[in-house]
């Protein structure tokens, strides 16, 4: 039985980034970034998916304006992909925050880069998510940043 819920604890959080971070090597293969990911997931607002007691998945938000935020990292293990927990945590997260932000943003690698990402661009996109501006530098040459962002309300 699949169960998304708001995790509270800090160390509880930080052991989830890890062992859903740690098993997307494709992903999150540059060590100090993911340590970077997790270290941060214990101070951010985490919604996570379980299946059982078994952690498959989770999302990070951050403020990044009085009243826009972003999801900071994403997450879900690779054999529950195309499954709708991705749509569920987004649909999740968005009701936490419903009254709190009014926009919510995404970076990911632009449409065109990866095969991977581009997959990543289209779940964006279906979740109702805009192309809001693309950052050619952001993060390095071979990897630029597709913003995208949603209005909550």
């Amino acid at each position: 039985m699949m169960d998304i819920k708001k995790v509270q604890d800090k160390n509880e959080k930080t052991s989830i980034a890890r062992y859903i971070l740690e098993s997307l090597p494709d992903y999150f293969g540059i060590v100090e970034t993911r340590e970077q990911y997790i270290k941060d997931s214990a101070d951010r607002i985490m919604i996570a998916a379980f299946d059982s007691e078994k952690p498959v998945g989770f999302l990070n938000i951050k403020q990044t304006g009085d009243r826009t935020a972003e999801i900071a990292v994403m997450g879900i293990l690779k054999e529950y992909h195309r499954k709708g927990i991705g749509r569920r945590l987004i649909e999740t997260a968005e009701n936490e925050l419903h009254g709190q932000f009014s926009f919510l943003q995404v970076k990911t690698v632009k449409m065109g880069v990866y095969q991977d990402y581009d997959m990543t661009n289209l779940f964006y996109k279906a979740m109702g998510f805009s192309e809001f501006e693309i950052m050619e530098d952001l993060w390095d040459g071979a990897n630029p940043c597709q913003i995208y962002v949603k209005y909550l309300g």
